[in-house]
C-alpha cells in the first residue's frame, strides 16, 4: 500500500496544480469507498485551496470553508490531467480546477477515502489521536524509549503503531530496523534508549531517502507524473527473502509479525 514517502511524493507532485487555485466542481462517479463520499463534499465547489498538507498518510486540502481529507488506501493514486480524458475503470472522483487542471482519484480496491470536514482537519476523529510525524520535531529516540517501557509487543509492531509515530508502514519499518541492527521480534520494552536513538535516526534516514527517490513501487502505486518510484532499488531486506544480506551475506529471512511480512538478517540484527 502507499506509505508515507509515496503520499508525500503525491503531495509534492499535485500541490502546484491546486494550491492557491479555485475548484470549479467535483465529480463523484463512485461514492462507495471505504466510507461513502459525503454529500458535503459539494462545499468544495468554488473554494480556493489554501494549502495541501500531509498528516501521516492523509492528504489535507485546506480551504476557507473546511478541508477535504483524502487517503489512498491499499491501491489508490491521484493523477493530474491537463486536458480532458475519458475516465477509466476504477477512476472514481475528479476534482476539476477553474484553470482546467483535473485531479483524478483512482482506487481499484476502494479502501481509500475522500471526506469533508468543516472544522480543523487535525481534530477529525481519524487524525486527532495520531502520534508525531517521524520527520517532525516531536519524534526521536527518547520518545520511542519512553512509550516502549513495559511493552511486550515486538518492536516492529510498536514502530508501526500510528499512536506511537505516524506513517511508518511495513516496508520502511523493515528497512529501518535493519539499518539500526534490531531484530523485529525483540520486545519493544527490552530495547535500550541508545538503540532507540539509532532506530529513530534510521527511520528518518530511510524515509528521507525514499522521498528523495520518489517512493517505493508497490503493486498499483504510481506517482503523480505516472512514473514509478525508484526506492525499491535500494531496499536492503524488504522483499529479499533468501537473497544474501547486503551487510554480511547471510540469507535474508522471512517471518510474519502481526500478519505482516517481516524481513530481517539473523546475523546483523539482534
Amino acid at each position: 500500500m502507499p506509505e508515507l514517502p509515496e503520499v508525500e511524493t503525491t503531495r509534492r507532485g499535485i500541490a502546484p496544480y491546486v494550491e492557491g487555485r479555485r475548484v470549479r466542481t467535483v465529480v463523484v462517479r463512485e461514492p462507495r469507498l471505504r466510507w461513502p463520499v459525503p454529500a458535503e463534499l459539494s462545499q468544495l465547489h468554488g473554494q480556493t485551496v489554501i494549502s495541501l498538507e500531509r498528516r501521516g498518510k492523509y492528504l489535507l486540502f485546506r480551504t476557507a470553508a473546511g478541508a477535504m481529507i483524502m487517503h489512498l488506501g491499499m491501491s489508490g493514486s491521484v493523477r493530474v490531467l491537463l486536458s480532458p480524458q475519458p475516465p477509466r475503470r476504477h477512476e472514481h472522483v475528479d476534482i476539476v480546477m477553474e484553470d482546467g487542471a483535473l485531479l483524478r482519484y483512482q482506487d481499484p480496491r476502494r479502501f481509500g477515502c475522500i471526506l469533508w470536514t468543516a472544522g480543523d482537519p487535525l481534530r477529525h476523529p481519524l487524525l486527532r489521536d495520531l502520534g508525531p510525524e517521524p520527520l517532525g520535531p516531536g519524534f526521536g529516540g527518547d520518545h520511542l524509549h519512553r512509550l516502549s517501557r513495559g511493552r511486550r509487543s515486538p518492536v516492529k509492531t510498536f514502530l508501526m503503531d500510528a499512536q506511537v509515530v505516524v506513517g511508518v508502514g511495513n516496508i520502511y519499518a523493515n528497512e529501518a530496523l535493519f539499518r539500526a541492527g534490531i531484530l523485529p521480534s525483540r520486545p519493544a520494552g527490552r530495547i535500550s534508549r541508545e538503540r532507540y536513538q539509532r532506530l529513530a535516526a534510521a527511520v528518518q534516514e530511510v524515509l528521507r531517502a525514499a522521498i528523495a527517490a520518489g517512493g517505493t513501487t508497490l503493486r498499483d502505486f504510481i506517482d503523480s507524473d505516472g512514473k514509478p518510484g525508484y526506492f525499491s532499488q535500494e531496499l536492503h531486506v524488504y522483499g529479499r527473502a533468501g537473497e544474501p544480506c547486503t551487510g554480511c551475506g547471510e540469507p535474508v529471512r522471512l517471518s510474519r509479525l502481526g500478519q505482516r511480512a517481516t524481513y530481517y538478517c539473523p546475523r546483523c540484527q539482534r
